[in-house]
């Protein structure tokens, strides 16, 4: 931590602020200015643990956006769904699967496949890797299929132990139809060098994601960053940055780096309401969540168990959850806000549950409801 007033304080307000911009939350972005791999890529990957999310986080951000906008570059193999930050599945562009995921691998699935180790006594990971690229790019495997050929080779050892291995071992990414837009299907794998036709690399170095980050959702401590990505000991790479940072800090006297070019808008500026999915990276991506979650509480409002609710922001920070519920004829949004909304907050929000409605579902009308869905 630095000393107060070693740098300019920048406000949780202002912090607020600057990273809804870098997060495209502040306006919607016309595809005329940032395509939609671009976009992909501005955000550093988008959370996709569910098919849908990629989509919903891309509908708050883009103007005009039409889920097969999506669709299409996911179907030609321009973005694909593989296990990067945190170990987590993430939307991200073909460049950015090849290049990430080494990079990320210790903050992840390395481990993740330490918690798997019991299982694997006496199997050797070269050569379950090697055995499992072969079986993946032979034809693209479900995990049940994959357990099942490496069971055979290894019978004394845990089977799904054997699948995760693999797949923390191998980038491997979901091929379609899953996750295209009103598509379905299992879950298959494959190598992301064999889906995309190429090798992997160059690998992205720490330096390079550090700055990436930064202009997706700076400005941020040394602790934001490990925690968005999983990497720890990023600080010698923060020093080596520092002399071409902006440095800052907030409220409690953290220091915060930033891209000296980066947007920071007024902490004044207007924030109109926005509909996120669950598990979207703007609350994920801090250890500090309080730019976003600004109530103590609210922290929590949003889980139950190891589900995530999609949220909704007001003024810029969370407001609610929401849940939507879909027939051929009917979409209703039931927004559950967290306190009192003002007769004005609530005007805006059902516009945009009208605008998201009309983007996103299929249904010949839409309704939106204030009330409760959980207790």
């Amino acid at each position: 931590m630095a000393p107060r007033n070693q740098h300019p304080v920048l406000s949780t307000r202002a912090l607020n602020r600057a990273t809804l911009d870098r997060q495209l939350l502040l306006r919607r972005v016309p595809r005329s200015e940032l395509p939609i791999v671009g976009a992909v890529e501005h955000v550093v990957g988008l959370q996709a643990q569910n098919v849908k999310p990629p989509y919903y986080a891309l509908a708050a951000r883009l103007a005009d956006f039409d889920p097969q906008e999506l669709s299409e570059p996911m179907a030609s193999r321009k973005v694909a769904r593989l296990v990067t930050m945190r170990s987590t599945i993430h939307t991200h562009s073909a460049a950015d699967c090849l290049a990430l995921r080494p990079l990320v691998q210790s903050g992840g699935p390395d481990r993740e496949l330490n918690a798997f180790r019991k299982g694997l006594q006496g199997v050797d990971l070269g050569h379950l890797a090697a055995l499992s690229r072969e079986l993946v790019e032979a034809q693209p495997r479900t995990m049940k299929q994959l357990r099942e050929a490496l069971l055979a080779r290894w019978p004394g050892a845990d089977a799904a132990s054997l699948a995760v291995a693999a797949r923390c071992l191998l980038p491997l990414v979901q091929t379609t139809p899953r996750g295209l837009w009103g598509g379905s299907g299992q879950v298959t794998l494959t190598t992301a060098e064999h889906w995309f036709g190429r090798p992997a690399g160059p690998t992205a170095t720490p330096e390079a994601l550090v700055l990436r980050y930064l202009a997706a959702f700076g400005p941020a401590s040394i602790r934001d960053m490990q925690t968005w990505s999983g990497l720890t000991r990023m600080r010698e790479v923060f020093e080596r940055l520092r002399p071409q940072l902006s440095l800052f800090q907030d409220e409690k006297g953290v220091e915060l780096f930033d891209l000296p070019d980066a947007p920071r808008p007024d902490a004044q500026v207007s924030a109109p309401p926005r509909f996120l999915p669950e598990f979207d990276n703007l609350l994920l991506s801090h250890a500090d969540r309080g730019r976003v979650v600004a109530k103590d509480e609210h922290r929590g409002l949003t889980w139950r168990g190891n589900r995530s609710y999609p949220t909704l922001l007001v003024d810029g920070f969370l407001a609610g959850i929401w849940q939507l519920t879909e027939s051929a004829q009917r979409a209703t949004l039931l927004v559950q806000p967290f306190g009192t909304l003002t007769r004005g907050q609530r005007t805006e929000v059902a516009e945009e549950g009208e605008r998201m409605l009309t983007a996103m579902s299929t249904a010949t009308s839409h309704d939106v409801r204030f009330g409760h869905f959980l207790d």
